[in-house]
């Protein structure tokens, strides 16, 4: 059976990502409607995921560190391990919001011993990353190096959530101090609160592609876009565009509100980009806050590029 795409493949999972693996599984996580744990789930296609056997290989503290708010997992496999990088908070500071890592101390992330090693590092003598409400982090490399790259508030909960970027020293320390990527310019970045987050890459044609969400987490969330050549140095402003429009948003004929935070993988047939976001499929939020309105299901869209090599997202 073929994908559907631009319809509910995962249903009420956020923040979704997927990683397709050496072993030809597609590998799964997202933020579950608790915020309480982190699972995983895998299947030989993408399809087979929505039915497939969930793992919860990781439980929220009950106090401290960790205890609140577990968010946007990611799961990646570094130097011959795998890790998953999360955002949590503590209950009883619901918004102190930090990157954390979990290391598999073996080669079966369903089914072996998931370790915390803590809070992620910045660099030596960087006193300024991880300091404040920071979450949504992803790792990617290019031109040799390995990079991370996270939202970040500075200033409280009500400030702005920009992006940042950082070379990596180890898959549990940055190596560079942050680099702030790009800050909420435009009126569509600005819908309910000042918002960019959850970013993803994207490589073409020796191009990076870097999406991003920008506003509240309503119908007015939306993708924002930006691109580097991929030999460029990546921590230079200069470096970089930024796309001055959403690249994708909310499509009522299509029952796709507030579309965002998503991941990047392939089709089956090992080519075929594909883009792995969440929307809701109405517009009006059933809950006071949209945090705790579940239904954001994740979806899957086929990506094509224009004749630039520019990426198109088209439900």
């Amino acid at each position: 059976m073929n994908t559907e795409y631009n319809k509910p493949l995962v249903l009420q999972r956020a923040d979704p990502y997927v990683y397709r693996h050496t072993d030809g599984y597609y590998y799964f996580t997202g933020s579950i409607p608790e915020y309480d744990c982190i699972e995983l789930r895998r299947a030989k296609t993408l399809n087979e995921l929505a039915d497939a056997e969930t793992f919860v290989v990781w439980r929220k503290h009950e106090t401290g560190e960790m205890s609140q708010h577990i968010w946007a997992p990611e799961l990646h496999y570094l130097d011959g391990c795998w890790y998953i990088y999360f955002a949590g908070s503590m209950v009883d500071d619901i918004w102190r919001l930090r990157p954390y890592v979990l290391k598999c101390t073996g080669q079966d992330p369903l089914h072996d011993v998931w370790e915390e090693c803590g809070m992620m590092q910045p660099a030596d003598d960087d006193p300024k990353t991880f300091i404040d409400f920071s979450l949504d982090a992803t790792v990617f490399e290019a031109n040799g190096k390995r990079y991370m790259c996270w939202a970040e508030k500075t200033g409280g909960q009500f400030a702005a959530s920009n992006l940042y970027l950082a070379e990596m020293e180890s898959p549990t320390k940055l190596k560079t101090p942050q680099f702030m990527l790009t800050t909420p310019d435009y009126d569509w970045e600005r819908i309910g609160f000042w918002v960019n987050e959850g970013p993803a890459v994207i490589k073409n044609n020796g191009k990076i592609f870097l999406t991003f969400s920008a506003s509240a987490t309503g119908a007015c969330y939306c993708m924002g876009m930006m691109e580097a050549d991929e030999n460029a140095d990546l921590l230079d402003r200069n470096s970089w565009t930024k796309s001055r429009y959403p690249v994708f948003g909310t499509q009522p004929e299509k029952e796709i509100y507030g579309p965002g935070h998503n991941s990047f993988t392939v089709a089956e047939d090992g080519v075929t980009p594909l883009c792995i976001y969440h929307a809701r499929p109405y517009e009006k939020i059933l809950t006071e806050d949209p945090l705790y309105d579940p239904n954001r299901h994740a979806m899957v869209m086929k990506v094509e590029f224009d004749e630039n090599g520019r990426p198109v997202f088209k439900a």
